[in-house]
């Protein structure tokens, strides 16, 4: 095998932990101290963040458009779809269905994620239970 099938059996399995809303097994793709947009933060933090948008969006999926290995790096172009089922960002559930861009780039270092960079389209998400 060649890093780069290394790099997306890795990625394939985070993601699969990532759309069973598998926190605990998500954080174990991180490393200890992770940077996120360029700040350091601890991998249970991390995953922290996704609680309250599941809650939101019970059903939130992300599904990958394009993939790219290069060196270390993991590029992902994703589509994310999800039910507004309860609160989020202030605005209590409509039932409304979401589907947004989202972008994403990995660093990986000694087989963890060290460094993500991350843009999501969350003015979309705002106008679309509007």
């Amino acid at each position: 095998m060649t890093r780069r099938d290394d790099y997306l059996s890795l990625y394939n399995s985070y993601l699969g932990h990532c759309n069973e809303h598998d926190f605990a097994g998500m954080t174990t793709f991180y490393a200890p101290i992770i940077q996120i947009n360029g700040v350091p933060t601890d991998a249970g933090a991390v995953t922290a963040q996704f609680a309250p948008l599941v809650t939101a969006f019970p059903d939130w999926h992300w599904k990958v458009r394009h993939l790219l290995v290069d060196g270390d790096d993991i590029v992902v172009h994703f589509t994310v779809t999800g039910t507004h089922r309860g609160t989020f960002r202030g605005q209590e559930a409509t039932g409304r269905q979401v589907s947004v861009t989202e972008f994403t780039l990995y660093k990986v270092k000694d087989g963890k994620f060290a460094e993500v960079w991350d843009l999501l389209d969350t003015d979309a998400i705002i106008q679309q239970i509007g």
